[in-house]
């Protein structure tokens, strides 16, 4: 498996950025919102970066496939815990905007990503052939 610089990917960065917007939103809360929802939606928000930052250096394909398909579910768990504070009235309009508009752009990348994990290689084989 090629060397891969997790900071330079989109999907990362991405990641980075929806987990920091989430952040500076959370912490304004009140204590009681901070202690239920907050807590649930800083950690997966933060997962998902930790773990395709962890894909790629465990050093094969199989396990950066493998984070990067945890670090999918972790998006979709910041998605249920999004709806959660939007339902509890926790959420202003340009936030959930701002929110939605980056998962809307991280969520097709991040499954594109995990479908191109390992092709680069095989290619590369089959043209060498």
């Amino acid at each position: 498996m090629g060397k891969v610089v997790f900071e330079n990917l989109q999907v990362y960065q991405l990641s980075e950025k929806l987990a920091d917007l989430l952040w500076e939103i959370v912490i304004r809360w009140n204590y009681f919102e901070r202690d239920t929802i907050d807590k649930q939606l800083v950690r997966c928000a933060d997962s998902i970066g930790a773990n395709i930052a962890e894909g790629t250096g465990k050093g094969s394909f199989a396990d950066n496939k493998r984070y990067a398909k945890i670090a999918r579910g972790s998006l979709y768990e910041t998605k249920h815990w999004l709806r959660r504070a939007y339902k509890r009235n926790l959420l202003k309009h340009d936030e959930t905007t701002q929110l939605k508009s980056l998962i809307d752009e991280l969520l097709p990348r991040l499954s594109a990503y995990i479908n191109s994990i390992g092709t680069v290689s095989k290619n590369k084989n089959s043209m060498d052939d």
